[in-house]
């Protein structure tokens, strides 16, 4: 099912590249495809066991056995709900694209193709065939921001391939190093010789650099960091999001800030914490500042931003800090006291909520940033508007659900997940915790800010006639509206599904 589910995509996107001369035809089979993909990752929901904490539906396959690489695939309850969150906001992007005259069938074609590395880096578990994917997932999202973007488009594609290619050399440099000492490329045989401490020891005797095992195996960690820094744009590693995010279409950006990002977070789950606990341990001090100014600094930014999707863009970057600092201070402990234990299983429980979350609620936003650039004729600065709530009713109180969710309202989807974070990061790290805080405070006043500033005031005359959202528009918006107050009243939605998963990363850092 895995092989098929990452192959159905490619294929809708060869269709529709075939068909591109038919032009509407080829939009309704891009969305079909879509739409097909996310009804297979809700099988795989619907599939998993939540009572087995190992890997489901497995599939391995020998492809070079002599260099340790083989075709080996599998998730467990962060994978799919990696898969199910690709799918819906690809879904979502599609449907924010489908007025856009300038998103022809290549641009749809693309985004099946981004869609299909998507699903290979979130079920492969060799790391050759998942640093594959990690990489074909760069190509159609730097074409995407490339050839649609806006003025600036061509130093905000190269500023992101840049940035992601030295991460992506760092990674492959230091599992180069790993093989080399190990003779495995499995993140599951990995990880097995992280918790146990063979790897420093196999490191040791087989790779004679001149230092101690110890130093090498951090350096090892700090180059693998790098690689999921840069993708999730932790803070300094983060200076070419705002610029790509302001540069791409909306609906692209959708794609990097809803899916793409969560690559990073998903790399610290899946690598970091599995194969290196004890260097992770190690490094907290420097990984729990890092995590703090990611959550504080860009808030600020936020604030001082005129432009709504830069505004959004560093807001992307305070949201997913809150997930590097609940991956740090669950890697802080590694004891068998059980209340710290019930704080550490808080803290990822919420981690995974907020991938999830976040990339609900930034791709509802800019998809609603698409629809008022397509009413404004392509303007789009905070000062540029005000008193919309007049004029668009419905068009502001959906956003304006949606910008509450990224506040972190009770009762919609971001609550749960920062609750649960800061729960256990409170209890585990005090001090980061603490400090963390007036991100939460900042993102409140640039969040209220956006509102007073373009929905509340005195009315604009220049849109005074703008029109509100159509029927089509509504019932397209609704699903992830709706969803947003599904997990804010239901969180166990998903953490049901994860529970298992959660607990073997408390028990045993891993798979």
């Amino acid at each position: 099912m895995i092989t098929l589910l990452t192959l159905f995509p490619i294929a809708g996107g060869l269709l529709v590249l075939a068909l591109s001369k038919l032009g509407d035809l080829a939009r309704v089979v891009a969305v079909v495809f879509a739409a097909g993909a996310l009804a297979v990752a809700g099988l795989f929901w619907y599939g998993l066991d939540p009572r087995n904490p190992g890997m489901q539906f497995e599939e391995h396959h020998a492809w070079a056995p002599a260099l340790g690489i083989a075709y080996h695939a599998g998730v467990d309850g962060l994978g799919v709900l990696m898969l199910v969150l690709s799918a819906v906001v690809t879904l979502m992007s599609l449907a924010a694209s489908w007025r856009n005259e300038k998103h022809g069938p290549v641009y749809f074609a693309l985004v099946l193709f981004l869609e299909a590395g998507l699903f290979g880096t979130f079920t492969a578990l060799n790391f050759v065939h998942w640093f594959i994917f990690w990489e074909l997932s760069l190509i159609p999202a730097f074409f995407l921001v490339r050839i649609w973007g806006g003025n600036g488009r061509a130093k905000a594609a190269a500023q992101f391939f840049l940035y992601t290619m030295v991460g992506s050399v760092a990674l492959l440099l230091a599992f180069l190093a790993l093989f080399v000492a190990t003779g495995q490329f499995d993140f599951v045989q990995l990880a097995q010789l992280g918790r146990s401490g063979a790897l420093t020891t196999a490191l040791g005797q087989n790779l004679h650099w001149g230092g101690s095992p110890e130093h090498l195996a951090m350096l090892l960690f700090w180059a693998a960091f790098l690689g999921f820094a840069v993708k999730a744009a932790v803070v300094p590693f983060h200076t070419w999001l705002p610029s790509t995010y302001a540069e791409a279409s909306s609906e692209t950006t959708m794609l990097l800030t809803g899916a793409m990002s969560k690559m990073g977070v998903y790399g610290f789950l899946r690598v970091l914490l599995p194969i290196f606990p004890t260097q992770m341990q190690h490094a907290m001090k420097p990984l729990l500042w890092m995590a703090v100014a990611s959550i504080v600094l860009p808030a600020f930014a936020a604030w001082a931003q005129k432009d709504l999707k830069r505004t959004f863009a560093y807001s992307s970057i305070n949201h997913l800090g809150y997930c590097v600092l609940g991956v740090c201070v669950a890697a802080k402990f590694t004891g068998s006291d059980a209340g710290m234990a019930a704080e550490k299983a808080a803290a990822l429980t919420g981690v995974l909520l907020q991938m999830f979350s976040h990339g609900l609620t930034a791709a509802c936003l800019f998809w609603f940033i698409a629809l008022l650039e397509r009413r404004s004729g392509g303007l789009r600065g905070i000062e540029d508007f005000g008193g919309l709530r007049k004029v668009v009713p419905v068009f502001s109180g959906l956003m304006g659900i949606a910008i509450f969710a990224s506040l972190g309202l009770p009762g919609l989807n971001g609550f749960p997940a920062e609750f649960l974070i800061f729960k256990g990061a409170f209890a585990l790290a005090p001090w980061a915790s603490s400090a963390a805080v007036l991100g939460l405070l900042m993102t409140a006043v640039f969040l209220l800010t956006v509102i007073q500033k373009v929905f509340s005031g005195p009315v604009n005359p220049r849109w005074s006639a703008m029109p509100d959202l159509t029927l089509t528009e509504r019932l397209a918006l609704a699903p992830a509206i709706a969803l947003m107050f599904v997990l804010g009243l239901y969180p166990q939605l998903i953490t049901g599904m994860l529970h298992t998963t959660v607990m073997q990363w408390v028990g045993g850092m891993g798979f």
